[in-house]
């Protein structure tokens, strides 16, 4: 059975920075795609950036350039957030999709808050 689990949640104050971890438990694919995705309360889920087990990432136009998303082990992903500001105050969903099959899992989520 397939686990996706974050940490590293907890309050930041503006301007400053915070690591999460997404760890996957499980697997043994060897070419999947795993995501930060966040949502805001009254607000979509959406995309802050993913990466493929190749190590190509992508980025959602609102963290672009202060995020970075990182995988240095096999089913293990870092979000580095930079610079942060209350709009980033969001859950923070880690995504994991293998290839084949083409399936996905989501973890219970990281609360991020930013404070001024």
């Amino acid at each position: 059975q397939v686990q996706v689990v974050e940490s590293g949640g907890g309050l930041v104050q503006t301007g400053g920075s915070k690591e999460l971890l997404c760890e996957v438990s499980g697997s043994s694919d060897r070419q999947y795609n795993m995501a930060w995705y966040r949502q805001a309360p009254g607000k979509q889920r959406e995309l802050v950036a993913s990466i493929t087990s190749a190590g190509t990432a992508r980025y959602g136009d609102l963290t672009k350039g202060r995020f970075t998303i990182s995988n240095p082990y096999l089913y293990t992903v870092y979000l580095q957030m930079n610079n942060v500001n209350t709009e980033d105050t969001a859950v923070y969903y880690c995504n994991f999709q293998s290839w084949v099959p083409n399936v996905e899992y989501w973890g219970k989520g990281a609360q991020v808050t930013v404070f001024s």
